[in-house]
């Protein structure tokens, strides 16, 4: 398996891709400069994440600035210590700040390994992450695809996937998480370097914001 660590992997990745579907091309003109977005792994990247979901770059960017004004380091052990009233000052729904402490606990716990959870098959660790309540799959495959680099996960679920996909590649309507699914199959073993495309081109092309969004 190679981990998506630098740009280079980047690059080699969208030549895989141009060989595997001829599309993608096209694809790759109208997107420009595909960014790495690599964030280290462990329980504060897994935060950014979960902070991040159904809500705009601007929102997710000032409530996270909230939290570390507060905390500073942003880490399982701090998360915990958090009170209701704190969570809800920085802006965080109450599923959001229940999900963060559950991850906090199962983290302090030891009841799992953010960090060598990176170093799995993709499934396996997916399966692991989505035991904890509150944690989805999208929520799993964003963490495989930025914070450990995994190159073979490709988030179906993602409405601004969804979107380029269908505006890229001529759907009459945007493609359903399955029918996305089932389309980024042909796409492996690149299939976060195909997804890192499809978000720039949607920022490019689309321009709106680029921030992975759940559906």
């Amino acid at each position: 398996m190679r981990i998506i660590r630098t740009i280079d992997d980047v690059e080699a990745g969208l030549a895989g891709l141009v060989m595997l579907d001829a599309r993608l091309e096209h694809v790759i003109d109208k997107a420009g400069p595909v960014p790495l977005r690599r964030t280290d792994p462990g329980y504060r990247g897994l935060a950014n994440i979960i902070v991040s979901q159904m809500v705009s770059k601007a929102s997710a960017a000032a409530i996270w600035k909230r939290m570390e004004g507060s905390l500073g380091e942003i880490s399982a052990a701090a998360v915990l210590s958090l009170e209701d009233d704190d969570c809800r000052q920085f802006g965080l729904s109450r599923a959001k700040a229940d999900t963060l402490r559950r991850v906090a606990a199962a983290t302090v716990a030891g009841e799992i390994d953010l960090d060598g959870i990176c170093d799995i098959e993709a499934a396996a660790a997916i399966h692991e992450l989505t035991a904890i309540k509150g944690v989805g799959r999208w929520t799993a495959e964003v963490y495989l695809l930025f914070c450990a680099g995994h190159p073979d996960v490709f988030p179906a679920g993602d409405v601004a996937l969804q979107n380029a996909i269908g505006h890229a590649l001529g759907f009459e309507l945007r493609p359903s998480a399955s029918e996305v699914d089932s389309l980024a199959t042909t796409w492996s073993p690149w299939r976060s370097v195909a997804a890192r495309l499809f978000w720039a081109y949607y920022a490019r092309e689309m321009r709106r914001d680029a921030l992975p969004v759940t559906s």
